[in-house]
Protein backbone atom coordinates (compact mmCIF):
# COMPACT_ATOMS: atom_id res chain seq x y z
CA UNK A 1 0.00 0.00 0.00
CA UNK A 2 1.37 3.48 -1.28
CA UNK A 3 1.22 6.28 1.43
CA UNK A 4 2.68 9.81 0.52
CA UNK A 5 2.98 13.58 1.96
CA UNK A 6 1.79 15.17 -1.23
CA UNK A 7 -0.84 13.96 -3.87
CA UNK A 8 1.86 14.98 -6.30
CA UNK A 9 4.48 12.81 -4.48
CA UNK A 10 4.89 9.23 -6.54
CA UNK A 11 2.52 6.34 -4.99
CA UNK A 12 4.05 3.02 -4.41
CA UNK A 13 1.58 0.17 -4.59
CA UNK A 14 2.51 -3.40 -3.07
CA UNK A 15 0.72 -6.37 -4.74
CA UNK A 16 0.74 -9.86 -4.16
CA UNK A 17 1.38 -11.60 -7.50
CA UNK A 18 1.62 -15.53 -7.57
CA UNK A 19 2.69 -15.22 -4.10
CA UNK A 20 5.59 -13.14 -5.05
CA UNK A 21 5.01 -9.54 -3.63
CA UNK A 22 5.72 -6.99 -6.58
CA UNK A 23 6.34 -3.06 -6.35
CA UNK A 24 4.71 -0.87 -8.43
CA UNK A 25 5.31 3.14 -8.68
CA UNK A 26 2.82 5.71 -9.64
CA UNK A 27 3.16 9.36 -10.76
CA UNK A 28 -0.54 10.58 -10.65
CA UNK A 29 -2.15 14.02 -10.41
CA UNK A 30 -4.40 13.06 -7.37
CA UNK A 31 -4.38 13.28 -3.72
CA UNK A 32 -6.75 11.01 -2.58
CA UNK A 33 -7.73 7.61 -4.41
CA UNK A 34 -11.11 5.64 -3.91
CA UNK A 35 -10.27 2.05 -4.29
CA UNK A 36 -13.30 0.72 -3.02
CA UNK A 37 -14.02 -0.11 -6.66
CA UNK A 38 -13.47 -4.01 -6.96
CA UNK A 39 -10.57 -3.79 -9.43
CA UNK A 40 -9.03 -2.42 -6.61
CA UNK A 41 -10.24 -4.94 -3.94
CA UNK A 42 -9.31 -7.99 -6.42
CA UNK A 43 -5.69 -6.17 -6.15
CA UNK A 44 -5.26 -5.81 -2.73
CA UNK A 45 -7.09 -7.64 -0.77
CA UNK A 46 -4.76 -10.98 -0.39
CA UNK A 47 -2.14 -8.24 1.45
CA UNK A 48 -4.81 -5.36 3.37
CA UNK A 49 -8.30 -5.61 4.55
CA UNK A 50 -10.35 -3.59 2.54
CA UNK A 51 -11.75 -1.35 5.46
CA UNK A 52 -8.06 -0.15 5.78
CA UNK A 53 -8.06 1.47 2.55
CA UNK A 54 -11.00 3.65 1.98
CA UNK A 55 -10.25 6.90 0.78
CA UNK A 56 -11.77 9.85 -1.22
CA UNK A 57 -10.93 10.49 -4.85
CA UNK A 58 -10.42 14.97 -5.12
CA UNK A 59 -11.11 14.79 -8.54
CA UNK A 60 -13.47 11.90 -9.62
CA UNK A 61 -13.18 12.63 -13.43
CA UNK A 62 -9.30 11.35 -12.59
CA UNK A 63 -10.19 7.57 -12.64
CA UNK A 64 -10.50 6.18 -15.80
CA UNK A 65 -7.30 7.56 -16.08
CA UNK A 66 -5.39 6.03 -12.89
CA UNK A 67 -6.78 2.53 -13.85
CA UNK A 68 -5.61 2.85 -17.22
CA UNK A 69 -1.95 4.35 -16.11
CA UNK A 70 -2.00 1.33 -13.89
CA UNK A 71 -3.35 -1.00 -16.54
CA UNK A 72 -0.07 -0.02 -18.56
CA UNK A 73 2.01 -0.10 -15.91
CA UNK A 74 1.17 -3.16 -15.34
CA UNK A 75 1.60 -4.83 -18.72
CA UNK A 76 5.09 -3.16 -18.90
CA UNK A 77 6.17 -4.76 -15.56
CA UNK A 78 5.03 -8.01 -16.40
CA UNK A 79 5.94 -7.59 -20.40
CA UNK A 80 1.81 -9.21 -20.85
CA UNK A 81 1.58 -7.94 -24.36
CA UNK A 82 5.15 -9.56 -25.39
CA UNK A 83 4.32 -12.53 -24.48
CA UNK A 84 1.40 -12.76 -25.43
CA UNK A 85 2.62 -12.39 -29.06
CA UNK A 86 5.25 -14.66 -28.14
CA UNK A 87 2.59 -17.58 -27.22
CA UNK A 88 0.92 -16.22 -30.41
CA UNK A 89 3.44 -16.70 -32.89
CA UNK A 90 4.84 -20.26 -31.78
CA UNK A 91 1.18 -21.39 -31.49
CA UNK A 92 1.00 -20.69 -35.17
CA UNK A 93 4.55 -22.19 -35.90
CA UNK A 94 3.23 -25.32 -34.26
CA UNK A 95 -0.18 -25.09 -36.03
CA UNK A 96 1.48 -25.07 -39.35
CA UNK A 97 4.11 -27.69 -38.49
CA UNK A 98 1.42 -30.15 -37.25
CA UNK A 99 0.10 -29.32 -40.81
CA UNK A 100 3.38 -30.09 -42.58
CA UNK A 101 4.01 -33.25 -40.98
CA UNK A 102 0.41 -34.17 -41.23
CA UNK A 103 0.93 -33.80 -45.35
CA UNK A 104 4.45 -35.45 -45.10
CA UNK A 105 2.92 -38.50 -43.37
CA UNK A 106 -0.31 -38.45 -46.25
CA UNK A 107 2.39 -38.36 -49.18
CA UNK A 108 4.51 -41.56 -47.32
CA UNK A 109 1.05 -43.13 -47.46
CA UNK A 110 0.25 -42.37 -50.90
CA UNK A 111 3.99 -43.51 -51.94
CA UNK A 112 3.87 -47.06 -49.98
CA UNK A 113 0.28 -47.91 -51.76
CA UNK A 114 1.60 -46.93 -55.02
CA UNK A 115 4.60 -49.20 -54.67
CA UNK A 116 2.58 -52.05 -53.55
CA UNK A 117 0.24 -51.53 -56.01
CA UNK A 118 3.28 -51.64 -58.14
CA UNK A 119 5.21 -54.73 -57.13
CA UNK A 120 1.36 -56.35 -57.09
CA UNK A 121 1.12 -55.91 -60.60
CA UNK A 122 4.71 -56.88 -61.88
CA UNK A 123 4.63 -59.91 -59.98
CA UNK A 124 0.96 -60.59 -61.03
CA UNK A 125 3.06 -60.26 -64.79
CA UNK A 126 5.88 -62.17 -64.38
CA UNK A 127 5.17 -64.29 -61.39
CA UNK A 128 9.05 -62.49 -59.60
CA UNK A 129 9.95 -59.83 -57.54
CA UNK A 130 11.08 -56.54 -58.51
CA UNK A 131 14.13 -56.46 -60.53
CA UNK A 132 17.52 -54.98 -59.98
CA UNK A 133 17.56 -51.94 -62.41
CA UNK A 134 20.14 -52.36 -65.45
CA UNK A 135 21.35 -49.69 -67.70
CA UNK A 136 20.90 -51.40 -70.52
CA UNK A 137 18.24 -52.77 -71.80
CA UNK A 138 18.80 -56.05 -73.58
CA UNK A 139 14.84 -56.75 -75.02
CA UNK A 140 14.91 -54.74 -77.27
CA UNK A 141 15.24 -56.86 -80.36
CA UNK A 142 18.68 -56.94 -80.69
CA UNK A 143 19.14 -53.49 -80.99
CA UNK A 144 22.72 -51.78 -80.57
CA UNK A 145 22.89 -50.18 -77.25
CA UNK A 146 25.12 -46.96 -76.27
CA UNK A 147 26.05 -45.86 -73.49
CA UNK A 148 24.44 -43.08 -70.95
CA UNK A 149 25.81 -40.59 -72.27
CA UNK A 150 28.11 -39.35 -74.85
CA UNK A 151 31.78 -40.38 -74.10
CA UNK A 152 33.98 -36.75 -73.43
CA UNK A 153 37.73 -37.10 -73.40
CA UNK A 154 38.77 -36.61 -70.07
CA UNK A 155 42.33 -34.54 -69.20
CA UNK A 156 45.46 -36.03 -69.60
CA UNK A 157 47.07 -36.93 -66.12
CA UNK A 158 51.30 -37.33 -66.25
CA UNK A 159 52.51 -39.83 -64.50
CA UNK A 160 55.37 -39.91 -62.13
CA UNK A 161 58.11 -41.93 -62.68
CA UNK A 162 56.97 -42.67 -58.85
CA UNK A 163 53.44 -43.43 -59.42
CA UNK A 164 54.84 -45.76 -62.56
CA UNK A 165 56.97 -47.89 -60.26
CA UNK A 166 54.23 -48.01 -57.33
CA UNK A 167 51.92 -49.20 -60.32
CA UNK A 168 53.79 -52.44 -60.06
CA UNK A 169 53.46 -53.33 -56.49
CA UNK A 170 50.65 -55.01 -54.42
CA UNK A 171 51.01 -52.21 -51.95
CA UNK A 172 49.40 -49.66 -54.06
CA UNK A 173 47.09 -46.73 -52.64
CA UNK A 174 44.26 -46.84 -55.03
CA UNK A 175 42.24 -44.02 -52.50
CA UNK A 176 44.82 -41.41 -53.11
CA UNK A 177 43.38 -41.24 -57.21
CA UNK A 178 40.74 -39.32 -58.68
CA UNK A 179 38.32 -41.08 -61.42
CA UNK A 180 40.22 -39.24 -64.00
CA UNK A 181 44.21 -40.52 -62.60
CA UNK A 182 42.96 -43.70 -62.29
CA UNK A 183 41.80 -43.31 -66.25
CA UNK A 184 45.00 -42.32 -67.22
CA UNK A 185 46.81 -45.02 -65.32
CA UNK A 186 44.97 -47.89 -66.61
CA UNK A 187 45.95 -46.01 -70.56
CA UNK A 188 49.38 -46.14 -69.54
CA UNK A 189 48.84 -50.03 -68.28
CA UNK A 190 47.45 -50.73 -71.64
CA UNK A 191 50.49 -49.02 -73.42
CA UNK A 192 53.30 -50.39 -70.66
CA UNK A 193 52.36 -53.86 -71.64
CA UNK A 194 52.61 -53.34 -75.50
CA UNK A 195 48.80 -53.68 -76.52
CA UNK A 196 48.01 -50.96 -77.96
CA UNK A 197 51.08 -51.40 -80.40
CA UNK A 198 50.04 -55.68 -80.04
CA UNK A 199 46.00 -55.01 -81.46
CA UNK A 200 46.46 -52.18 -83.19
CA UNK A 201 44.98 -49.95 -81.04
CA UNK A 202 43.81 -46.73 -81.57
CA UNK A 203 44.84 -44.38 -78.51
CA UNK A 204 41.61 -42.09 -78.97
CA UNK A 205 39.33 -45.35 -79.10
CA UNK A 206 41.15 -46.63 -75.65
CA UNK A 207 40.55 -43.32 -73.97
CA UNK A 208 36.48 -43.60 -75.50
CA UNK A 209 36.40 -47.34 -74.22
CA UNK A 210 37.81 -46.91 -70.82
CA UNK A 211 35.51 -43.71 -70.21
CA UNK A 212 32.44 -45.85 -71.90
CA UNK A 213 33.66 -48.43 -69.10
CA UNK A 214 34.13 -46.05 -65.90
CA UNK A 215 30.20 -44.76 -66.63
CA UNK A 216 28.97 -48.46 -66.40
CA UNK A 217 30.10 -48.77 -63.22
CA UNK A 218 27.58 -48.10 -60.38
CA UNK A 219 28.29 -45.74 -57.62
CA UNK A 220 27.94 -49.15 -55.44
CA UNK A 221 29.74 -48.66 -51.55
CA UNK A 222 32.11 -51.49 -52.93
CA UNK A 223 31.38 -52.77 -56.65
CA UNK A 224 32.12 -49.47 -58.37
CA UNK A 225 34.75 -48.30 -60.73
CA UNK A 226 37.52 -47.88 -57.65
CA UNK A 227 36.81 -51.43 -57.04
CA UNK A 228 36.97 -52.27 -61.01
CA UNK A 229 40.66 -50.59 -61.12
CA UNK A 230 41.77 -51.91 -57.85
CA UNK A 231 41.85 -55.66 -59.15
CA UNK A 232 42.96 -54.19 -62.88
CA UNK A 233 46.32 -52.06 -60.74
CA UNK A 234 46.86 -56.23 -59.15
CA UNK A 235 46.16 -58.01 -62.02
CA UNK A 236 49.11 -55.41 -63.79
CA UNK A 237 51.14 -55.87 -60.56
CA UNK A 238 51.16 -59.75 -60.65
CA UNK A 239 52.12 -59.52 -64.41
CA UNK A 240 55.28 -57.84 -63.39
CA UNK A 241 56.11 -59.66 -60.18
CA UNK A 242 55.27 -62.93 -61.97
CA UNK A 243 57.14 -62.01 -64.54
CA UNK A 244 54.47 -62.94 -67.19
CA UNK A 245 55.56 -61.38 -70.31
CA UNK A 246 57.93 -64.05 -70.24
CA UNK A 247 55.38 -66.49 -70.11
CA UNK A 248 52.27 -65.32 -71.53
CA UNK A 249 51.35 -63.97 -74.59
CA UNK A 250 50.80 -60.51 -75.43
CA UNK A 251 47.08 -61.59 -76.15
CA UNK A 252 46.73 -63.46 -73.00
CA UNK A 253 48.18 -60.45 -71.04
CA UNK A 254 45.58 -58.28 -73.00
CA UNK A 255 42.93 -60.82 -72.46
CA UNK A 256 43.87 -60.89 -68.26
CA UNK A 257 43.97 -56.66 -68.46
CA UNK A 258 40.51 -56.17 -69.86
CA UNK A 259 38.76 -59.27 -68.08
CA UNK A 260 39.71 -57.46 -64.95
CA UNK A 261 38.74 -54.31 -66.73
CA UNK A 262 34.98 -55.70 -67.30
CA UNK A 263 34.67 -57.88 -64.27
CA UNK A 264 31.97 -56.09 -62.44
CA UNK A 265 30.64 -53.78 -65.07
CA UNK A 266 26.56 -52.85 -63.66
CA UNK A 267 26.96 -54.20 -61.20
CA UNK A 268 23.85 -53.52 -59.38
CA UNK A 269 24.72 -53.93 -55.45
CA UNK A 270 22.85 -57.08 -54.82
CA UNK A 271 24.84 -60.60 -55.23
CA UNK A 272 23.90 -63.98 -57.03
CA UNK A 273 22.08 -65.18 -53.88
CA UNK A 274 19.49 -62.18 -53.92
CA UNK A 275 19.43 -62.69 -57.70
CA UNK A 276 18.51 -66.23 -57.80
CA UNK A 277 16.23 -65.83 -54.00
CA UNK A 278 14.36 -62.54 -55.34
CA UNK A 279 13.88 -64.18 -58.96
CA UNK A 280 15.32 -60.78 -60.95
CA UNK A 281 14.97 -60.47 -64.47
CA UNK A 282 18.95 -61.38 -64.65
CA UNK A 283 18.43 -64.58 -62.47
CA UNK A 284 15.68 -65.40 -65.30
CA UNK A 285 17.52 -64.62 -68.14
CA UNK A 286 20.29 -66.67 -67.09
CA UNK A 287 18.22 -69.03 -65.72
CA UNK A 288 20.05 -69.34 -62.38
CA UNK A 289 24.16 -69.40 -63.27
CA UNK A 290 26.26 -66.84 -62.32
CA UNK A 291 23.58 -63.95 -63.35
CA UNK A 292 25.33 -61.21 -62.43
CA UNK A 293 28.92 -62.50 -64.00
CA UNK A 294 26.96 -63.30 -67.25
CA UNK A 295 25.42 -59.78 -67.00
CA UNK A 296 29.32 -58.14 -66.55
CA UNK A 297 30.44 -59.67 -69.87
CA UNK A 298 27.37 -59.08 -71.96
CA UNK A 299 27.88 -55.05 -71.14
CA UNK A 300 31.59 -55.58 -72.04
CA UNK A 301 30.83 -56.40 -75.41
CA UNK A 302 28.17 -54.41 -75.94
CA UNK A 303 30.17 -51.55 -75.37
CA UNK A 304 32.61 -53.29 -77.57
CA UNK A 305 30.22 -53.53 -80.29
CA UNK A 306 30.27 -49.39 -80.22
CA UNK A 307 32.63 -48.45 -83.34
CA UNK A 308 34.20 -45.62 -81.39
CA UNK A 309 34.57 -48.03 -78.09
CA UNK A 310 36.13 -50.60 -79.79
CA UNK A 311 39.55 -51.61 -78.83
CA UNK A 312 39.61 -54.88 -80.84
CA UNK A 313 38.35 -53.32 -84.12
CA UNK A 314 41.78 -53.85 -85.87
CA UNK A 315 41.55 -57.97 -84.77
CA UNK A 316 41.38 -60.65 -86.98
CA UNK A 317 37.65 -61.81 -86.68
CA UNK A 318 38.37 -65.40 -85.84
CA UNK A 319 41.32 -64.17 -83.42
CA UNK A 320 38.61 -61.96 -82.04
CA UNK A 321 36.14 -64.75 -81.54
CA UNK A 322 39.16 -66.58 -79.24
CA UNK A 323 39.50 -63.51 -77.15
CA UNK A 324 35.95 -63.07 -76.77
CA UNK A 325 35.57 -66.72 -75.72
CA UNK A 326 38.87 -66.17 -72.99
CA UNK A 327 37.38 -62.60 -71.23
CA UNK A 328 33.87 -64.36 -70.95
CA UNK A 329 35.46 -67.53 -69.25
CA UNK A 330 37.78 -65.11 -66.84
CA UNK A 331 34.59 -62.74 -65.80
CA UNK A 332 32.78 -66.14 -65.34
CA UNK A 333 35.72 -67.60 -63.00
CA UNK A 334 34.98 -64.22 -61.05
CA UNK A 335 31.65 -66.09 -59.06
CA UNK A 336 32.50 -67.23 -55.61
CA UNK A 337 30.15 -70.09 -55.87
CA UNK A 338 32.46 -71.92 -58.67
CA UNK A 339 35.77 -71.16 -56.30
CA UNK A 340 36.49 -75.04 -55.03
CA UNK A 341 36.04 -76.18 -58.72
CA UNK A 342 38.70 -73.60 -59.95
CA UNK A 343 41.37 -73.91 -57.48
CA UNK A 344 40.98 -78.34 -57.32
CA UNK A 345 41.42 -77.61 -61.18
CA UNK A 346 44.76 -75.48 -60.57
CA UNK A 347 45.96 -77.91 -58.33
CA UNK A 348 46.18 -80.71 -60.38
CA UNK A 349 48.19 -79.38 -62.29
CA UNK A 350 50.47 -76.79 -60.30
CA UNK A 351 53.21 -79.53 -60.10
CA UNK A 352 53.70 -80.74 -63.57
CA UNK A 353 52.75 -76.68 -64.71
CA UNK A 354 53.01 -76.89 -69.03
CA UNK A 355 53.08 -73.01 -70.40
CA UNK A 356 52.95 -74.23 -73.60
CA UNK A 357 49.56 -76.76 -72.58
CA UNK A 358 46.50 -74.15 -73.62
CA UNK A 359 44.27 -75.69 -70.87
CA UNK A 360 47.01 -75.09 -67.97
CA UNK A 361 47.32 -71.64 -69.21
CA UNK A 362 43.74 -71.21 -68.84
CA UNK A 363 43.23 -72.28 -65.75
CA UNK A 364 46.42 -70.40 -64.61
CA UNK A 365 44.16 -67.27 -65.79
CA UNK A 366 41.20 -68.40 -64.20
CA UNK A 367 42.78 -68.59 -61.10
CA UNK A 368 44.88 -65.17 -61.35
CA UNK A 369 42.13 -62.87 -61.89
CA UNK A 370 40.48 -64.32 -58.72
CA UNK A 371 43.24 -63.63 -56.82
CA UNK A 372 43.16 -60.23 -58.34
CA UNK A 373 39.28 -59.82 -57.84
CA UNK A 374 39.73 -60.64 -53.84
CA UNK A 375 42.89 -59.63 -53.27
CA UNK A 376 42.46 -56.12 -50.98
CA UNK A 377 43.88 -57.80 -47.81
CA UNK A 378 47.56 -58.10 -49.49
CA UNK A 379 46.94 -54.50 -49.47
CA UNK A 380 48.55 -52.37 -46.34
CA UNK A 381 46.10 -52.33 -43.63
CA UNK A 382 45.56 -48.79 -43.98
CA UNK A 383 44.83 -49.46 -47.79
CA UNK A 384 42.47 -52.75 -47.01
CA UNK A 385 40.36 -51.86 -43.74
CA UNK A 386 38.39 -49.28 -45.45
CA UNK A 387 38.00 -51.70 -48.55
CA UNK A 388 36.28 -53.93 -45.65
CA UNK A 389 33.75 -51.50 -44.46
CA UNK A 390 32.70 -50.89 -47.87
CA UNK A 391 32.00 -54.32 -48.73
CA UNK A 392 30.29 -54.65 -44.93
CA UNK A 393 28.08 -51.91 -46.27
CA UNK A 394 26.82 -53.29 -49.13
CA UNK A 395 26.66 -56.80 -47.48
CA UNK A 396 24.18 -54.61 -44.92
CA UNK A 397 21.94 -53.08 -47.50
CA UNK A 398 21.57 -56.57 -49.33
CA UNK A 399 20.34 -58.03 -46.16
CA UNK A 400 18.08 -55.10 -45.08
CA UNK A 401 16.39 -55.40 -48.71
CA UNK A 402 16.48 -59.47 -47.99
CA UNK A 403 14.37 -58.77 -44.50
CA UNK A 404 11.83 -56.90 -46.00
CA UNK A 405 11.20 -58.89 -48.79
CA UNK A 406 10.91 -61.73 -46.86
CA UNK A 407 14.03 -64.09 -48.20
CA UNK A 408 16.65 -65.79 -46.57
CA UNK A 409 19.75 -63.57 -45.18
CA UNK A 410 23.15 -65.05 -44.78
CA UNK A 411 24.52 -64.58 -41.45
CA UNK A 412 27.37 -63.37 -42.94
CA UNK A 413 25.65 -60.35 -44.24
CA UNK A 414 23.17 -59.69 -41.47
CA UNK A 415 24.26 -56.67 -39.30
CA UNK A 416 22.66 -58.08 -36.28
CA UNK A 417 25.40 -61.22 -36.38
CA UNK A 418 28.73 -60.15 -38.37
CA UNK A 419 31.75 -57.82 -36.86
CA UNK A 420 34.81 -56.74 -39.16
CA UNK A 421 37.14 -59.49 -37.32
CA UNK A 422 34.25 -62.02 -37.91
CA UNK A 423 33.68 -61.19 -41.74
CA UNK A 424 37.71 -61.41 -42.44
CA UNK A 425 39.25 -64.20 -40.53
CA UNK A 426 37.02 -67.46 -42.42
CA UNK A 427 37.45 -65.76 -45.66
CA UNK A 428 41.12 -64.84 -44.81
CA UNK A 429 42.06 -68.50 -43.56
CA UNK A 430 39.79 -70.37 -45.87
CA UNK A 431 39.45 -69.05 -49.05
CA UNK A 432 42.76 -66.28 -49.46
CA UNK A 433 45.81 -67.85 -48.09
CA UNK A 434 45.10 -71.68 -49.28
CA UNK A 435 44.59 -69.75 -53.13
CA UNK A 436 47.48 -68.07 -52.82
CA UNK A 437 49.62 -70.43 -51.14
CA UNK A 438 48.70 -72.34 -54.63
CA UNK A 439 49.82 -69.87 -56.64
CA UNK A 440 53.17 -69.18 -54.79
CA UNK A 441 54.00 -73.19 -56.20
CA UNK A 442 54.13 -71.78 -59.27
CA UNK A 443 55.61 -68.23 -58.59
CA UNK A 444 57.40 -68.56 -55.43
CA UNK A 445 58.61 -64.98 -55.76
CA UNK A 446 54.76 -63.55 -54.21
CA UNK A 447 55.35 -65.16 -50.84
CA UNK A 448 57.29 -62.28 -49.54
CA UNK A 449 54.48 -59.33 -50.91
CA UNK A 450 51.50 -61.44 -51.23
CA UNK A 451 51.51 -64.39 -49.10
CA UNK A 452 52.74 -62.69 -45.92
CA UNK A 453 50.60 -60.17 -45.97
CA UNK A 454 47.55 -62.01 -46.09
CA UNK A 455 49.16 -64.25 -42.80
CA UNK A 456 49.68 -60.77 -40.89
CA UNK A 457 46.01 -59.70 -41.75
CA UNK A 458 45.06 -62.52 -40.53
CA UNK A 459 46.89 -62.50 -37.30
CA UNK A 460 45.57 -58.75 -37.24
CA UNK A 461 42.22 -60.01 -37.44
CA UNK A 462 41.81 -62.57 -34.56
CA UNK A 463 43.68 -60.48 -32.22
CA UNK A 464 40.68 -57.60 -32.71
CA UNK A 465 38.40 -60.47 -32.49
CA UNK A 466 40.32 -61.59 -28.64
CA UNK A 467 39.16 -58.24 -28.21
CA UNK A 468 36.19 -58.00 -28.88
CA UNK A 469 35.20 -61.57 -26.92
CA UNK A 470 37.05 -59.98 -23.84
CA UNK A 471 34.95 -56.72 -23.99
CA UNK A 472 31.66 -58.99 -24.39
CA UNK A 473 32.83 -61.08 -21.41
CA UNK A 474 33.64 -57.83 -19.19
CA UNK A 475 30.71 -55.80 -20.36
CA UNK A 476 27.96 -57.75 -18.01
CA UNK A 477 31.01 -57.28 -15.47
CA UNK A 478 30.97 -53.75 -15.56
CA UNK A 479 27.30 -53.15 -15.65
CA UNK A 480 26.83 -54.88 -12.44
CA UNK A 481 29.60 -52.64 -10.61
CA UNK A 482 28.24 -49.57 -12.17
CA UNK A 483 24.85 -50.78 -10.92
CA UNK A 484 26.05 -51.34 -6.79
Amino acid sequence: MGSSSSSYAPKTIYLDVDGKVQKVSLILNICIINITDPFFIGLTQNLYPVSTILMFAEKEDMFQNVLSQVAEQFSRAFRINELKTEVTNRIAMLEKRVELEGLKVVEIEKCKNELKKLRDEMTSRGGGRVNCPCKYNFSDDGKKVTPRRDVPSYPKYTLSQETIEALKKPTFDVWHWEHNEMLSCLEYMYHDLGLVKEFNMNPITLKRWLLAVQENYRNNPFHNFRHCFCVSQMMYGMIHLCNLQEKLTLTDMGILMTAAVCHDLDHPGYNNTYQINARTELAVRYNDISPLENHHCAVAFQILSLPECNIFANVDPEAFKQIRKAIIALILATDMARHGEILEAFKQKVDNFDFTNEEHVTCLKMLLIKCCDISNEVRPTEVAEPWVDCLLEEYFMQSDREKSEGLPVAPFMDRDKVTKPTAQIGFIKFVLIPMFETVMKLFPQIEELMVQPLRDSRDHYEELKQIDDAMTEVKPILSLLLSI
